[in-house]
């Protein structure tokens, strides 16, 4: 009779135990492949995008600046209404000017009559003690 190896039952399993680890293996491999090739995609789509927004804003900070350059005439009675608005805030400003001085002023006043106030006060009373010590005397 010919000699044939015939698997035995223990050795099947462990068989089919290796393939199961190197399918596991495998799959977790094509698994993390995938993930990284999706994130190189998301960040070239995410590079794109903030070329695509700085370009945004150098053409919005081109046409404000154009826009700064050309400038649009207003019709007369928004002009007149503007010099009236820049004639106000100057009276305005003037305004506060002036209040700002006065209360200036008006505590300078006060802070010196609260000085001198305290230096009667001290007159006094060195005055008082004079006194005291020649009667003593």
């Amino acid at each position: 009779m010919p000699n044939f190896n015939i698997p035995t039952i223990p050795n099947q399993i462990f068989i089919l135990i290796l393939v199961l680890i190197v399918c596991i293996v495998i799959i977790i491999v094509v698994v993390q492949w995938r993930k990284v090739a999706q994130s190189k995609n998301d960040i070239l789509m995410l590079e794109k995008e903030i070329e695509l927004k700085k370009m945004a804003m150098v053409e919005k900070d081109l046409e404000s600046k154009r826009l700064m350059d050309t400038p649009i005439p207003l019709p007369k009675e928004q002009q007149e209404s503007l010099s009236a608005i820049r004639k106000s805030t100057t009276q305005v400003r003037s305004e506060v000017g002036f209040l700002h001085s006065e209360i200036n002023e008006r505590l300078a006043r006060l802070e010196a009559q609260t000085e001198q106030r305290k230096l009667e006060k001290m007159l006094k009373e060195i005055e008082a003690k004079e006194e005291k010590l020649r009667r003593s005397k």
